[in-house]
């Protein structure tokens, strides 16, 4: 199987972080043909940081957006992203790589999760999983075997072709994986290869408007309300406890009152209220 790969990473903002992630990359033991860093409109020293690196490394290429004002939730990383992809030179890919700019990583990750995709011609999606550090322990971010973290996916070309893409909206990281399985691709995340995220998933907007965004996204992907009920009562027990189920549920509740579209494809989300519903009777579905 080929692994030539493409890796498109849309950052803003991410001086602290983004040279973490460019040495796990250029330190790949199986490097990328391409890297594309799109910088969405970054108001620190990230744009130096990338250009910097650049100028080493021939096959990284950077791309930078106009400072827009604000942080676009969801479907501003998809808009820097297309930047990135509408730009592709290696037209002979096998796999399209998004990748997060505040991500580090072993030298044998990129390696690993290919051995996983010949494995399984089926394998349409995959990467490892996500932890933080707090103090000096390692946090997994516990998701469902199907999910893949939208700070590491690896698409195989196929898969990426049949899903024709990416949602441009918060919840594109979901809607992409349940086309897939609902398309007859597997997705998953792989437990042994681990990634370590260098601030929590959605804290760039605080806690409360990150899991406000968390709600919304679940709407516009279709959920059904019985799941993300049951959803919003499960995540009680983990931090913030209440706070994080009643802005999750306050973030879904309101995308109905507000009449925000919903992702345009009705056979999916009847396929992926089915499987929600399946998984409420305890059935065996995506969610196991």
């Amino acid at each position: 199987m080929s692994r030539t790969s493409v890796v498109i990473t849309p950052v803003r903002d991410e001086e602290k972080y983004i040279e973490s992630t460019i040495h796990s990359v250029v330190s790949q033991t199986v490097p990328p043909a391409e890297w594309i860093i799109v910088d969405d409109g970054s108001t620190d020293s990230t744009a130096a940081i990338i250009q910097r690196y650049a100028n080493l490394y021939p096959w990284i290429r950077v791309f930078h957006r106009k400072n827009r004002g604000f942080r676009k939730s969801g479907g501003g990383v998809i808009e820097a992203f297309y930047r990135g992809y509408n730009a592709i030179r290696c037209l002979d890919w096998d796999f399209i790589i998004k990748l997060d700019g505040d991500l580090s990583f072993e030298a044998e990750y990129f390696e690993k999760v290919f051995q996983y995709f010949e494995k399984n011609p089926r394998l349409g999606i995959g990467g490892g999983v996500i932890y933080h550090l707090e103090g000096e322990q390692k946090r997994l971010e516990t998701c469902p075997k199907f999910h893949v973290r939208g700070a590491t996916k690896f698409y195989r070309r196929a898969c990426w072709e049949a899903i024709g893409g990416l949602w441009p909206a918060p919840g594109w990281d979901t809607i992409d994986e349940v086309k897939a399985n609902m398309l007859g691709w597997t997705t998953m995340s792989f437990a042994d290869l681990h990634l370590l995220h260098h601030r929590f998933t959605g804290s760039a907007d605080g806690c409360w408007t990150g899991m406000v965004k968390n709600g919304r996204a679940d709407y516009i992907s279709g959920y059904h309300p019985l799941f993300m009920l049951a959803k919003c009562i499960t995540r009680l027990a983990r931090r913030p406890v209440i706070i994080g189920s009643l802005a999750s549920l306050y973030g879904f509740a309101t995308g109905y009152l507000k009449r925000i579209p919903q992702v345009d494809d009705r056979e999916l989300i009847r396929y992926l209220r089915h499987e929600q519903l399946a998984r409420l009777l305890g059935k065996e579905t995506i969610w196991r």
